[in-house]
């Protein structure tokens, strides 16, 4: 008797319900396994910004201090109608958007020669070089960076053949360290859209006889658009929030994290600082939204 071949034996019959049972049970684990992390993104985050926008909406008695759970907009309406925190917080979007755009103009020709140019032992050096950075402490890196803007410091002996002052304490410093602090943060996102541009695309431009400028713009560019996005995310939103880096380089300048944190701490007026802190918040669901538009966000 000849033995079965693969084409006699028959295919063993999956019993009827067996396969959605197995779905079940594996979306059943997913969810088990998806439960705690989304609890806590529900309780720390989400409940948390329900709490900042319903303190927000109470005030702080003028005689004692203490808080009145009366319902109201005055504080909202105190921040329109005070010019000086309208001021600082235009000034806080503001520096944060300069900081996004000199982060995006010195990560853009990083990121692109160590995905298309360096050779592959010199990216991971690259790639070494620009994590290192995030080792260093926070505070370690702008005091480093007070210390280079300070009078008689080493931007000013640098400078002194050439004729070139160190700007002092200031805005203009505090747009340069928070652009130092944050560049790692747009140059891995580029760098990692880049990677997906195909190298075919580069030699069919060159075929075309377009040059390497106009390869970047027309091709490189457009493709890595969401990439940047992707990174402006993060300068934007942690320049926005940032308030240390103002207090040890930024002189007498405010900004909105300043403002925040004088009215948790010394004025100790929460409602307040509850209500001025939701406009970073409002801020970013706004970019953030549009940011989704260019696919920035698979980028991520």
């Amino acid at each position: 008797m000849a033995a079965p071949t693969a084409e006699t034996v028959p295919a063993r019959a999956t019993p009827p319900g067996r396969g959605s049972l197995l779905g079940r049970s594996e979306g059943a684990r997913t969810g088990l396994l998806l439960l705690p992390p989304m609890l806590w993104l529900g309780v720390a985050y989400l409940a948390a910004l329900g709490a900042l926008f319903v303190t927000s909406l109470w005030s702080q008695n003028d005689f004692t201090g203490e808080i009145e759970r009366i319902w109201s907009f005055d504080n909202y309406r105190q921040i329109w109608e005070v010019p000086v925190y309208r001021t600082i917080a235009f000034r806080t979007i503001g520096i944060a958007a300069l900081v996004t755009v000199i982060d995006a103009v010195l990560a853009f020709p990083v990121a692109l020669f160590m995905a298309k140019v360096a050779a592959p032992r010199t990216r991971r050096l690259m790639v070494i070089a620009v994590l290192m950075p995030l080792w260093a402490s926070y505070l370690v890196k702008a005091y480093a960076w007070r210390g280079m803007f300070s009078e008689g410091g080493l931007i000013d002996w640098l400078g002194a053949p050439f004729g070139i002052q160190s700007p002092g304490y200031g805005l203009t410093a505090t747009t340069i360290t928070l652009a130092y602090l944050w560049l790692p943060y747009m140059i891995l996102p580029i760098y990692a859209g880049l990677e997906r541009v195909p190298d075919s695309l580069f030699e069919a431009s060159g075929d075309l006889g377009a040059g390497s400028l106009t390869t970047i713009r027309r091709v490189v560019l457009p493709m890595a658009f969401p990439a940047i996005v992707a990174g402006s995310i993060f300068t934007f939103s942690l320049s926005l929030g940032d308030y240390i880096a103002v207090q040890i380089v930024g002189g007498t300048s405010q900004l909105l994290g300043n403002v925040v944190y004088t009215n948790v701490g010394s004025a100790n007026n929460l409602p307040f600082a509850a209500a001025y802190a939701t406009i970073p918040v409002v801020v970013m669901v706004g970019y953030l939204a549009a940011a989704r538009r260019t696919g920035a966000l698979e980028n991520l």
